[in-house]
């Protein structure tokens, strides 16, 4: 394993391939301020560029992506991203663009974004769309505040938005900051939303409901067209989380089923890479009804060329410097031309296949706490185990051991001990049966050797840690 810094590497006697100084150092006296001459010399590491190309593919190594191997965490779609993608984000023509450059200068660019406009609304089934947002979180905050403010305009102020349960803990968070207030609805047994419970929420302050479908389940909410009659006759408006759209790409459009709002993760559902923090990229559709209240600008096109258009009536205003995350966009934009009507709804099928084999294959080590056949994803659930001592983090520990990435756990809250798996569609039937033939033996090893589960992992760079103590005092050293 490599542990070294590239400080550490430091050589004096590395010869510097640096150009020819040339007397610079007098001129930037005379160009800067005294005050901001550098009095000594700057402590970079000297190192030879072999060394220093092997230094950083050895830390990359280190780590794990989705090029490693399977990345199967539930409700954050971490798919195989195409490498063409990477090539036409990177033509020069897009990647030396300054977004102040004046508008007859960057009409491809701008033909891109129209386009990507476009196809978003045909697949989300909305007319209206921004592709503004930076993430999904930050598509929720743009559609709580388009929320907030048609009720404003409207003349009837509401600040109330209703929340699942089962909800990402995103939602709430985005309601919050946009100056609302969040109500939970319960889940029913079947782990859809209660009914009954949603319809004794439902008051004049209730400005809509934010809903993923599928839920953080994996479970298609089949009573949606109901919901959608009760807040739409309440006055709401109905808001989906698309985290989870990856199910549903050519199989059935959010605004055929009542939505008014949905943010598109393009770093889920269209490949665009996410791992490390990000950037991501989170456009909102819209209903008929929202379209005067989209950020602005928006890219129209009129006859033979594009332009940016800012007159909209009831504009929250721009929620992002520019225009976007634009080398997402156009990773984005690839993937959907690439696959085509019939390739995308391939996707979610395949990534609904996968799901059910995987889960087929793990049927009965762990419970499963709701029943209904899932869709892209499934929640096992680990309390059986506590009866050996060991917890779902253990066995996520445990999983890492095998150069396997872990699921996501403790999540959705509904669920005690919660396993959230989500294969996606990217993944052979070989790599899914090596998931559920590891899995299986680690659940077999946590009955007979529990030991080895608190200990895990035991193979990575970094062995268990103390969570809370690497989070409060984060340390990044590395200790011989």
């Amino acid at each position: 394993m490599y542990k070294k810094l590239i400080f550490e590497l430091h050589r004096r006697e590395v010869e510097k391939n640096f150009l020819p100084n040339d007397g610079m150092e007098k001129k930037e006296e005379k160009i800067l301020p005294e005050k901001f001459v550098r009095k000594s010399e700057l402590a970079l590491p000297e190192v030879g560029e072999n060394e220093v190309v092997r230094h950083f593919v050895a830390l990359s190594n280190e780590n794990f992506h989705v090029d490693r191997g399977m990345y199967p965490l539930g409700s954050c779609t971490m798919k195989y991203n195409p490498k063409i993608n990477e090539d036409m984000s990177c033509l020069p023509e897009f990647a030396n663009l300054h977004p102040m450059q004046p508008e007859e200068t960057v009409q491809g660019a701008l033909q891109m974004m129209y386009e990507l406009q476009e196809m978003l609304k045909e697949i989300s089934g909305m007319p209206g769309i921004t592709l503004q947002p930076a993430a999904g979180a930050h598509g929720e905050l743009t559609g709580c505040k388009m929320m907030r403010k048609y009720h404003d305009v409207l003349g009837k102020p509401r600040r109330t938005i209703l929340v699942p349960d089962s909800a990402h803990g995103t939602n709430p968070a985005s309601a919050a900051i946009a100056g609302m207030t969040t109500l939970e609805v319960k889940s029913n047994s079947a782990g859809l939303v209660d009914i009954e419970d949603l319809k004794a929420k439902l008051n004049d302050d209730v400005a809509g409901i934010m809903l993923t479908n599928p839920s953080t389940l994996g479970i298609f909410e089949k009573n949606i067209l109901e919901i959608s009659d009760l807040i739409h006759k309440a006055g709401g408006l109905l808001y989906m989380d698309g985290a989870n759209l990856n199910a549903l790409l050519g199989i059935v459009r959010p605004g055929d089923l009542g939505f008014d709002i949905l943010h598109i993760n393009l770093h889920k559902t269209f490949s665009v890479p996410h791992g490390g923090g990000g950037p991501g990229s989170g456009p909102v559709a819209v209903s008929r009804k929202l379209i005067d209240f989209l950020p602005a600008p928006i890219v129209v096109k009129s006859e033979n060329s594009y332009r940016l258009h800012y007159d909209i009536p009831h504009s929250i205003g721009r929620i992002i410097s520019f225009y976007g995350n634009f080398a997402a966009l156009i990773r984005a934009y690839v993937y959907i031309r690439m696959n085509g009507p019939k390739g995308l709804r391939k996707i979610s099928e395949n990534a609904i296949i996968n799901a059910n084999y995987l889960l087929a294959k793990l049927k009965g080590a762990l419970d499963l706490p709701f029943s209904g056949r899932p869709m892209h994803e499934f929640v096992l659930s680990g309390a059986p185990l506590r009866e050996y001592g060991v917890k779902i983090l253990d066995v996520a520990k445990r999983l890492l051991d095998f150069n396997l990435h872990a699921p996501t756990v403790y999540f959705p809250l509904v669920v005690k001990e919660a396993l959230m798996v989500e294969p996606t569609e990217t993944e052979s039937k070989e790599s899914l049966d090596l998931f559920a033939e590891v899995l299986l033996k680690i659940i077999d090893e946590a009955k007979n050797d529990p030991q080895l589960l608190h200990d895990a992992p035991l193979t990575t760079p970094v062995s268990r840690l103390d969570e809370l103590k690497a989070n409060k005092e984060l340390n990044v050293c590395f200790k011989e």
